[in-house]
């Protein structure tokens, strides 16, 4: 029985997993209160990635764009950005916050970002907005390299560099940089804190994207809840906690480097054991016990897990795509649950991922054929199905992959982004005891529904 990792062995992609740096770094914008975007860019890098967003969230947001032309390649654009800023801060009084997201037009053609935001710091803002706060952060994504979710990464740091602080004076929260996650991730997340009563900077969450329809009858525009001095204070923190090794991982690092924060980098809290781990780093940053309710609630989670995993869940093969913090998570509960995952699909070419612990624990340890493929598109999963003989119980990703699982009558279960042809699943958490239990019964009820549909022992069902 062997765990290999390697490269696909084609070049080109077909059918990607992922879209481009920027799209990670619009993802943290939107995680910011009293703040737009400018993406210095053609407007189709605004474009594709808001609509992504609005299909995955069914929420309106805002994001803006340089919208570069022809002549802007050949003669350059910061003109463009100096219009932008402009322009957004004539529209939207209230904004502090505009980060300055490259792409891979304006990094090949070499616009000087740092010098356009000295340029405006020095006359703009002080000639027409004086007296306002107003925060250009440049952030460096080209198009041509990484993957959203090297996007994400950057980001976070770039973001921390700009505003991170140290008074002296230790605040006693820690920060909690929460990944690439979902609303209902983040209100997991806070329910552990608060059962803990833990004071935390939560950096980037979106809990509050879910925006409500009041009886005025007004749409209010999605924003994230991370203000300013939440960012200026993780300089005095008392400890950082990044869940995703490749989303947060750098931030985390750089405020422990300069700050002297110290910083603990996974596991993602996916299933009972990362839970676990998570609340065993909190007590071990904090000093906090864990209260008896969340061991309740641990027990509640197992027993909901006891309920299916020997009957229904062992042994069934799976495929899993998307986000490699994601992937990974979701293949140890799945070997927790007496599941095999046969396949797992990390959809850019980290060099990091050969030195990750996790995936060496892995290949160490799984008692089955695994096959971990990075640099990954869709066809992996597609070939090795039709034409290589893959036989797969379930497949786990978002919904890219459900021409997949449709065309080869594989059950799927949404996981990930963007997940946009299943109602509200950004409000389901997949971390803590509670997404545990929802990761659980979804893979259940997905199995309980494909054999109805097959006539597949389906009267387990009457007397289980």
């Amino acid at each position: 029985m062997s765990c290999e990792l390697r490269a696909k062995d084609r070049t080109g992609i077909i059918n990607p997993i992922f879209t481009c740096q920027p799209c990670g770094a619009q993802y943290v914008s939107i995680g910011i209160k009293d703040c737009i975007a400018i993406v210095h860019g053609g407007q189709g890098c605004v474009m594709f990635v808001r609509m992504l967003f609005a299909q995955h969230f069914k929420d309106n947001f805002d994001i803006a764009s340089s919208s570069l032309h022809e002549d802007s390649a050949v003669f350059g654009a910061t003109g463009r950005v100096e219009t932008a800023v402009d322009v957004l801060l004539m529209r939207y009084p209230d904004i502090k916050v505009i980060p300055i997201i490259t792409t891979c037009s304006t990094e090949i053609i070499g616009d000087d970002i740092e010098g356009v935001i000295t340029k405006l710091n020095n006359g703009l803002l002080k000639d027409k907005y004086e007296g306002r706060e107003v925060h250009l952060v440049p952030v460096h994504t080209p198009s041509f390299k990484g993957s959203m979710v090297s996007g994400y990464d950057v980001a976070v740091e770039s973001m921390l560099k700009a505003f991170a602080q140290k008074s002296g004076t230790p605040n006693g929260k820690i920060n909690l940089i929460t990944g690439w996650v979902n609303p209902g991730d983040v209100t997991a997340l806070k329910h552990l804190l608060k059962m803990m009563e833990i004071d935390a900077t939560v950096l980037f969450e979106i809990e509050s994207f879910d925006s409500p329809l009041m009886p005025s009858g007004q749409c209010e525009v999605s924003h994230g809840d991370t203000t300013v001095e939440d960012m200026i204070s993780t300089g005095d923190a008392i400890g950082t906690i990044a869940l995703n090794r490749y989303e947060g991982g750098k931030a985390a690092k750089y405020l422990e480097k300069n700050f002297q924060v110290p910083s603990i980098i996974g596991p993602t809290p996916i299933g009972i054991r990362n839970t676990d781990t998570f609340l065993q780093h909190l007590k071990e940053m904090t000093g906090k016990p864990i209260p008896a309710a969340l061991v309740k609630e641990r027990g509640i989670a197992l027993d909901a897990i006891t309920d299916l995993a020997h009957m229904f869940l062992a042994d069934k093969r799976v495929a899993i795509y998307g986000n490699a913090d994601l992937v990974i998570g979701l293949a140890e509960f799945c070997i927790d649950m007496e599941m095999k995952p046969v396949l797992l699909l990390l959809g850019d070419d980290n060099s990091g991922y050969k030195k990750d612990a996790r995936i060496k624990n892995l290949q160490s340890k799984v008692d089955f054929d695994m096959e971990i493929i990075t640099n990954a598109d869709l066809w992996e999963l597609e070939d090795r199905i039709k034409n290589k003989g893959l036989k797969l119980d379930l497949i786990m990703g978002h919904s890219k992959g459900r021409f997949t699982a449709i065309d080869n009558n594989i059950p799927m279960v949404r996981v990930g982004f963007p997940t946009f042809d299943r109602a509200g699943l950004y409000r389901h958490p997949v971390v803590g005891y509670a997404g545990a239990i929802w990761l659980a019964e979804e893979i259940a009820n997905t199995l309980f529904r494909d054999m109805e549909y097959k006539r597949n022992k389906e009267w387990l069902l009457n007397v289980w």
